[in-house]
């Protein structure tokens, strides 16, 4: 098929854009598995009680899976996207097998730099192909329906595993999870999926975007718009990375849940995250973006200052339904917004760069609070968390051009 021949749209394109959805669930279900469980698996297989030391995994993980995300973008039109999702998934197949047969906790950091590759590899491989099928019409919509896709698949893989966990232990059962998920994402990617570069030729022969001098820098620091929705992704990752390593330990140790009250907790802020996406990716397409990153972080900010003055199930629940809420409004958000401020050929590059910055909020995040948590407590370090994301939105509100 000749790029003439190429049709733009998520109708013309269901079907292969249906396949994508599937296979970023796999790709979130990978990540899911170790939300509730690896906390409690850390100071029950090794000992651990450091939570600067528990959180060096999601430190791992995050760095990682920032820089995979930034040479995908850098090296999607080389190799093409379908590629890199495979080498992805290829990367992934070893990940449980080195954490039922860990022996030491360099283990566990090895198995998660591997899965931060991976992750980058697929997600961002994902991301890109689905942008490319739908063009400028359905682009929030396509990304509300990539990203709930993949979180939702993090919240029910988070419940799964601490079922699991709490009826059969913490290993080696929840881990063999993972090599269901690892296999089946590589078979449906190397039996079904079609690379889509002829797609970014079809929508830049009638684009008027220009060209951004340095993408890298315009990304990150210049650009007003692209720049603001880049610190607000790191911000955002930063409270995602302190929810994932800390909840479970404040609700484990100091409320003293089980294993299976935790991973409902646990599972219900990715769950509404994922959920929320399908109704907020569609409104970025008719909202202003804006606005719904602003009210999106303030709401995520809220949530987390109130979490530590809260112990009833119930209210807990509940504020992890709110803070899904806030992080729907903006995640689907983030990749419009880029999307729409950059040239086709340049957007799987900006894609990376942003997504590079946004996933070494969780290195950034892990770090933060794992520190504060060892040495004030973990609910001073939940409180900072929430305040450096209320001061992301006020950036938002001030540095960003209204028309977006």
């Amino acid at each position: 098929m000749q790029p003439k021949d190429v049709q733009l749209g998520l109708k013309e394109n269901w079907k292969q854009f249906t396949l994508l959805v599937i296979v970023n669930a796999f790709v979130g279900g990978m990540v899911g598995l170790e939300r509730t469980i690896f906390p409690k698996f850390a100071e029950a297989s090794f000992g651990i009680a450091s939570k600067t030391a528990i959180l060096s995994f999601i430190t791992a993980f995050g760095i990682t899976k920032a820089i995979a995300n930034y040479y995908t973008g850098k090296l999607a039109n080389r190799f093409g996207r379908r590629n890199l999702l495979l080498f992805g998934w290829l990367l992934a197949m070893p990940i449980p097998f080195m954490l039922i047969y860990a022996k030491t906790w360099g283990w566990v950091i090895g198995a998660n730099v591997l899965l931060g590759i991976s992750q980058g590899l697929t997600w961002s491989s994902t991301v890109v192909m689905k942008i490319d099928l739908t063009g400028e019409k359905d682009r929030g919509f396509a990304m509300g329906l990539n990203e709930f896709a993949g979180y939702f698949a993090v919240g029910v893989m988070a419940f799964l595993s601490g079922f699991v966990a709490n009826k059969y232990g913490i290993t080696p059962y929840p881990f063999y999870l993972g090599i269901v998920i690892s296999v089946a994402g590589f078979l449906l990617t190397l039996l079904w999926v079609k690379d889509t570069r002829k797609f970014v030729h079809k929508e830049s022969a009638g684009n008027t975007i220009e060209n951004l001098r340095n993408v890298f820098v315009e990304t990150t620091f210049t650009n007003k718009t692209l720049s603001t929705v880049t610190q607000a992704g790191l911000v955002n990752n930063l409270n995602d990375g302190m929810i994932w390593g800390l909840l479970p330990i404040l609700l484990n140790n100091s409320l003293q849940y089980n294993t299976g009250e935790t991973g409902i907790i646990t599972a219900i802020y990715p769950a509404v995250w994922g959920i929320g996406q399908l109704f907020t990716g569609k409104m970025s397409d008719h909202f202003s973006k804006k606005s719904m990153l602003f009210w999106g972080m303030l709401l995520q900010g809220i949530a987390i200052l109130l979490i530590p003055y809260l112990t009833s199930f119930t209210l807990l629940a509940t504020i992890a339904a709110v803070l899904g809420i806030g992080t729907a409004l903006v995640y689907p958000t983030f990749l419009a917004a880029i999307a729409a401020a950059t040239n086709p050929q340049q957007r799987a590059e900006s894609i990376g760069t942003f997504r590079l910055w946004r996933d070494l909020g969780y290195a950034f995040g892990a770090v933060i609070s794992g520190i504060t948590a060892d040495l004030l407590g973990i609910e001073y370090a939940i409180l900072l968390i929430g305040a450096l994301t209320v001061a992301s939105s006020l950036v938002i509100k001030v540095r960003m051009p209204r028309q977006v």
